[in-house]
Parts: C-alpha cells; sequence; structure tokens
C-alpha cells in the first residue's frame, strides 16, 4: 500500500516521515515537499468554495510515473502525505481515507501526550509501530 507516509507541520517543516524501501529516502523527501505546494492549493480552493468547508481528505494531489501521492489536512492546518506505489490498482479511495483516519487518531493520540511538546518532531513508538503496520500490510 503505502511507501512513505509524511506528517508535515502547519509551518511546512516535517514532523515525521517514514518510507519502506529506505535506500530511496530522499527522493520520498522530495516528493512529499514538492505536494505541500499542492496542499496549499487546495485548502485555499477549499476556503474560497465553502461547499464543503470541513472535508479533511484532499484526495490524489498528483500522479507519477512510479507513486501516486494523497494528502489530507486536519482542523489545525496539519498535512498528511501518503504515498501509494502506482503499480498497486487495486487500492480505492475508500482505502486510502481509511489509511489517513488510522494516522489521524494516531497523530491525535500523540498530541494527548503531556509529554510531547508541538512542533517537535514524532517519536513515540506506537505511532511507529502503527505507521510500520500500515506499510506491511500494503507490501
Amino acid at each position: 500500500m503505502a511507501v512513505c507516509i509524511a506528517v508535515i507541520a502547519k509551518e511546512n517543516y516535517p514532523l515525521y516521515i517514514r518510507s519502506v524501501p529506505s535506500q530511496s529516502e530522499l527522493k520520498f523527501h522530495y516528493t512529499v515537499h514538492t505536494s505541500l505546494d499542492v496542499v496549499e492549493e487546495k485548502i485555499s480552493a477549499v476556503g474560497k468554495a465553502m461547499a464543503d468547508q470541513r472535508e479533511l481528505y484532499l484526495g490524489l494531489l498528483y500522479p507519477t510515473e512510479d507513486y501516486k501521492v494523497y494528502g489530507y489536512v486536519t482542523n489545525s492546518k496539519v498535512k498528511f502525505v501518503i504515498v501509494v506505489d502506482s503499480s498497486n490498482t487495486s487500492l480505492r479511495d475508500n482505502e486510502i481515507r481509511s489509511m489517513f483516519r488510522k494516522l489521524h487518531n494516531s497523530f491525535t493520540d500523540v498530541m494527548c501526550n503531556p509529554f510531547y511538546n508541538p512542533g517537535d518532531p514524532i517519536q513515540s513508538k506506537a505511532f511507529d509501530s502503527m505507521v510500520s503496520g500500515m506499510m506491511v500490510q500494503a507490501c
């Protein structure tokens, strides 16, 4: 399913990035960074339209030759980006939504930890194991 999962802070710096083939980690950092422009475009378009004001799921941000990049924004403007292998054609939109829901719930658990300072990189073992589970489930 997912080859890279990233959590990006409101100020557009990474709180957490994990990729499956660790040798192409830099490539995924670049992919996530370039997707932030599309996320900002979609957020501003939703803000102007006011049609579906609280739709957190942004959908497919952009496809590349090898990957598809999906986005999600929380109410506090924290962005989640999931990069999926393009060869996985069996993956449906509702499965991507459920991945984002699981990621958001786990992120909420991290934020509720009294020892976590908002804005610091996420180093929670529970969050990391949940992300690993989402990536293993995919492969």
